[in-house]
């Protein structure tokens, strides 16, 4: 039943975001356990015209920021995204684990799975002009459809605010 409710809930986040020019979709936050500091949220970005992800906030965190995990070596990486993380006109971004990904730094409470949290990803357009979008993501253990043991894994512990 909570599973059926936070998908409408999602659904109902994504509508409201069709209208603009900037599109969410397959929004999700990974789940902590208490005492985890740091989590991700993931989701699907297309503009019509192009726009950059400039930042983002949420009640559940103090800190908020884009972040891309790469692989150099055999060493994981995980820094800010600086100047924001480009949406070209007509494609999308999939921010995903392993990836891309907005980062939810000094959480507040532990990220329970089958709940929401409130997200806002704030947008600048190619003239400069900025946008927010707001969003109930559900929170999972894993991608939806995806089995937790599939998902690459992100080691949040070391992040600090």
């Amino acid at each position: 039943m909570k599973l059926k409710a936070l998908t409408l809930i999602a659904a109902l986040a994504c509508a409201s975001v069709h209208a603009q020019t900037v599109q969410i979709q397959d929004a999700w936050a990974r789940s902590s356990v208490p005492g985890q500091k740091a989590s991700g949220a993931f989701m699907k970005i297309s503009a019509r015209d192009g726009a950059k992800l400039v930042g983002a906030s949420s009640p559940v965190a103090g800190v908020v920021q884009v972040h891309e995990m790469t692989m150099e070596g055999n060493v994981m990486k995980m820094r800010a995204v600086a100047g924001g993380l480009d949406i070209p006109a007509g494609q999308t971004v999939e921010l995903k684990p392993g990836g891309y990904h907005v980062m939810l730094m000094d959480l507040k409470a532990p990220l329970v799975k089958d709940s929401s949290v409130a997200l806002t990803l704030v947008f600048k357009d190619a003239k400069g002009a900025e946008s927010k979008v707001d969003l109930k993501v559900p929170v999972a253990s894993s991608a939806p459809g995806v089995k937790a043991g599939d998902m690459p894994a992100m080691d949040h512990s070391k992040h600090k605010p």
